[in-house]
């Protein structure tokens, strides 16, 4: 196989597994007024309007209607060109980076052929880490909503393990989970996949970095051949065309081009002596007056120092990576989201599932050794359409790094050396919101309009100065202007939500 990314309908090689019913090869696929059989687009050219429109997909009526309430107006184009195929039943090979739009390219044909009266799992969602688990099953919610009664349950780890046994004994229609948690559970013969007609691998290529190719497999052993299989990669390492090759039949492949566009994201480059970076870190955020930003280290020991070294400056930094507590991992990522921390310094698998609505700026205090896994972390920053900043670290003996990057952007981002940088410190601002933290969550039945009612209950704080409420399993945090964070805390500690006292604190 030369191009395993190659032009749409491209044949890949045959598999020994024999196609699925109905499945017809690549070669016999027709080329239809199917927008997915279109040539592909430039990456500077749109689609007609018409190809774009969620109403000419093979959806129900009240699906339709429910992607328009949730403000889905037209389709991203790896929708435009996963759904139509998807929804046929092909298995699905797709490459697309941080934001294209992937999880309802995959969501809407699982959710499509759910059978609402059986309770069984139908349908399985691999992801890497509880985070991207949690940001897929809220997402896969919002899109079920077309229909009652479906049961979507996270099975990840961080967490005891008894609860979710509880949830399975009443039964689910989708499961959403991390490898080592479901595998965990299949060996406790808590979950049953033979019912499984649709298997979804999201984020594979981090998932294999973390080493959970067996614990997939094991998986994959419980499910039946007869399924649908869709993989999708925000880069594409042999490794995932080995795994691919294995798991998936005759699969159509998209590729959409991971190259931000010039106009979206300025791409800079501060040069330093290794020596040099914590200083020019700091003065690159006095020098682009950066308040908020997400920072990429390549460790779990450098992003304590980095978070550590903002600290110092006065900012409010949370450092995230693998040997967090959930708990601590969810905090840290809800306070940033949630805008009351300036910085959230991450590795990259720690950040899967970090999605920040109108991100300012990435920072690279480290280049990653892979291009790809550099523009899956810009991708982060300069969304919908906004423009955003993206700056790296440069050392001379990263230079190999920086012509890789080069090579696969094919653009030149500006440089600056160490000196060009005015010798100034930043000077942090205060934060306009706070986050609280209540000890009550999805499990207790709670709600966001319950969390809103208590806290706007007496009139004393308005609706509008509560932002985001994010209802977890066993805890909820909630978004508040910083001047009414201890009023608020006083009033849920005094009264009552959901006629029962829940106690809370500002976090």
């Amino acid at each position: 196989m030369t191009d395993p990314w190659g032009n749409r309908g491209n044949n890949r090689k045959q598999h020994s597994q024999k196609p699925k019913p109905g499945h017809k090869k690549p070669s016999e696929q027709t080329n239809s007024s199917n927008p997915s059989h279109q040539r592909p687009l430039r990456p500077d050219e749109k689609p007609p309007a018409s190809e774009t429109e969620f109403s000419k997909l093979n959806l129900p009526a009240t699906q339709i209607d429910n992607l328009k309430r949730l403000g889905y107006a037209n389709m991203t184009e790896i929708q435009r060109q996963a759904l139509p195929e998807a929804l046929a039943g092909h298995d699905i090979l797709a490459q697309a980076r941080t934001g294209s739009g992937k999880t309802a390219s995959f969501g809407l044909p699982l959710l499509n052929k759910l059978n609402p009266r059986f309770f069984g799992v139908q349908a399985l969602v691999l992801c890497p880490t509880r985070e991207l688990a949690t940001q897929v099953a809220t997402e896969l919610r919002r899109l079920a909503k077309f229909q009652d009664n479906l049961k979507i349950l996270i099975l990840s780890g961080g967490v005891s393990i008894g609860p979710q046994i509880g949830s399975l004994e009443h039964g689910a229609h989708v499961i959403v989970g991390t490898p080592g948690r479901i595998k965990d559970h299949l060996r406790k013969q808590t979950l049953n996949l033979e019912q499984v007609e649709t298997l979804v691998l999201d984020e594979a290529d981090r998932m294999l970095d973390m080493g959970f190719s067996d614990d997939i497999h094991h998986i994959v052993g419980h499910i039946a051949n007869k399924r649908q299989t869709m993989l999708f990669s925000a880069t594409y390492p042999t490794n995932i065309e080995k795994l691919s090759d294995e798991l998936l039949t005759d699969p159509v492949t998209v590729r959409i081009e991971s190259v931000h566009q010039a106009s979206s994201i300025d791409q800079q480059v501060i040069r330093c002596q290794k020596s040099q970076r914590f200083d020019a870190l700091e003065q690159a955020l006095a020098h682009f007056n950066i308040q908020q930003a997400v920072l990429f280290c390549n460790t779990r020991q450098a992003t304590e120092d980095v978070c550590q070294q903002l600290r110092d400056l006065g900012f409010t930094a949370r450092a995230l990576h693998g040997d967090l507590e959930q708990r601590d991992r969810d905090q840290v990522l809800t306070q940033f989201k949630q805008g009351s921390s300036h910085f959230l310094i991450a590795t990259d698998v720690a950040a899967r599932g970090l999605d920040v609505d109108d991100l300012p700026a990435v920072i690279n205090v480290e280049l990653p050794r892979d291009p790809e896994v550099y523009t899956h972390r810009i991708g982060r920053t300069g969304r919908a359409g906004k423009s955003g900043l993206a700056i790296s670290l440069v050392s001379d003996n990263e230079d190999y790094k920086l012509a890789a990057i080069r090579d696969q952007q094919d653009t030149d981002p500006t440089e600056l050396a160490f000196d060009e940088l005015a010798e100034q410190t930043p000077a942090p601002t205060q934060l306009a919101t706070a986050t609280l933290c209540l000890a009550a969550g999805r499990k207790h039945k709670l709600r966001p309009g319950d969390v809103l009612g208590a806290i706007t209950a007496d009139k004393t704080i308005p609706g509008s100065a509560v932002g985001n409420i994010d209802i977890l399993d066993y805890v909820s945090y909630v978004a508040i202007e910083r001047p009414m964070a201890r009023e608020a805390v006083r009033i849920l500690n005094q009264g009552r939500v959901k006629g029962r006292t829940i106690k809370a604190r500002k976090v």
